[in-house]
């Protein structure tokens, strides 16, 4: 499974309810995944990570 190595989030599941003419129509669950990307940490180690981790570690970055 992809999962973001900062942070840990991985892939959600879930199912979505329809309703259509006073019934809910089932409909079959769906997983749902991170944008995980390949980056570089400080060290120059490779991982991959989620996009939200990576703008805070760019904005962190700029700080210093």
């Amino acid at each position: 499974m992809r999962q973001c190595k900062i942070c840990g989030k991985g892939s959600i599941l879930f199912a979505k309810r329809l309703k259509l003419r006073g019934n809910y129509n089932p409909i079959p669950k769906t997983r749902k995944y991170p944008n995980i990307q390949s980056t570089r940490l400080e060290n120059g180690k490779r991982v991959l990570a989620c996009v939200k981790c990576i703008k805070t570690q760019k904005k962190n970055q700029k700080k210093k």
